[in-house]
């Protein structure tokens, strides 16, 4: 009678849970990349991947040497960010503060954030709420809604992307082309400190993917009261080619799919402004009335 083979239930539980590491990480890496409003062939070309190996990655079929770094890091005890990334060691103290707010439940996280705003930032400032910030997807209206405001509030107008283009002497495009999303990035946070330091006052357009890199948002968030301008995605896609701009739809046939998984994604993070202003479906006039009536009172001492 031949014999049966052996059953290794401890060799399929790893297999299995390999498996569902990689599909968690192939998600993630999807989700980061859409809240990036980045294509998959950008994505690859900044990582120097082809394109094939990205999506096996986004799929659940990563390289597996991968899966032998996150158990090394599991038996270590440390995130597999800390063992393979290049930045230096976060200080002792920033570590625990870390862990401590990890320990918090979600809903409370906001008000962690507000309360260490308000005892080290500029929260509760003067200057805070003199300070407008629009953020938004594209075609939701921060540009005309943005430069209107800050006309009735005798204040500059800053577009950051124009201040990205203008330090850069770049456009958008050839930053992207030239030297990718990284370099673009850090471009934004220079801006935005820039103009910062620059006017006690504004009314700024943020680009709409800021808010997927931590530091340049939270910048934001603690320095200027910032207001997120809502619309439906089929009316961000319209106004956009409304106003002449075709990219959005160029090559791409899944582009509206695209851009309701890239709002679904940043909603989250774009709630976290301290106001929001549906402009769906909306007039200028009353999308305008909308924005003043969500300003802070001290907005209009500006004036």
């Amino acid at each position: 009678m031949a014999k049966l083979p052996e059953v290794n239930e401890e060799a399929d539980a790893a297999i299995a849970a390999r498996d569902d590491y990689l599909r968690a990480l192939g998600e993630r890496v999807r989700a980061e990349r859409a809240r990036r409003g980045m294509t998959r062939r950008l994505l690859a070309r900044d990582a120097g991947l082809s394109e094939r190996y990205l999506a096996q990655l986004e799929g659940g079929h990563g390289n597996i040497s991968i899966e032998l770094l996150r158990r090394v890091a599991g038996a270590l005890n440390l995130p597999l960010a800390r063992l393979v990334g290049d930045e230096p060691e976060d200080p002792v103290d920033l570590r625990l503060i870390v862990e401590t707010l990890r320990r918090l439940p979600s809903a409370r996280l906001p008000e962690a954030r507000t309360l260490l705003a308000a005892h080290f930032g500029a929260a509760a400032s003067r200057e805070r709420r003199r300070r407008i910030a629009l953020i938004g997807l594209r075609g939701a209206g921060k540009s005309t809604l943005g430069g209107r405001l800050a006309r009735h509030l005798g204040v500059p107008f800053v577009e950051l992307d124009s201040e990205i283009e203008r330090d850069a002497g770049l456009s958008l495009g050839e930053i992207f082309a030239l030297h990718g999303q990284a370099a673009y990035r850090r471009s934004e946070r220079r801006a935005l400190g820039g103009a910062l330091e620059r006017h006690p006052a504004f009314v700024l357009a943020a680009g709409g993917g800021i808010v997927a890199e931590p530091a340049n948002y939270e910048n934001l968030l603690t320095h200027c009261f910032t207001v997120w301008l809502k619309a439906a995605p089929e009316e961000h896609m319209s106004r956009v080619v409304a106003q002449g701009d075709l990219r959005p739809m160029a090559d791409n046939p899944e582009a509206m799919s695209d851009l309701k998984r890239i709002l679904a994604l940043r909603g989250p993070l774009y709630a976290r402004a301290d106001a929001t202003v549906d402009t769906a479906g909306r007039s200028l006039e009353a999308s305008f009335r909308s924005l003043l009536a969500a300003l802070p009172p001290l907005a209009e001492a500006a004036n």
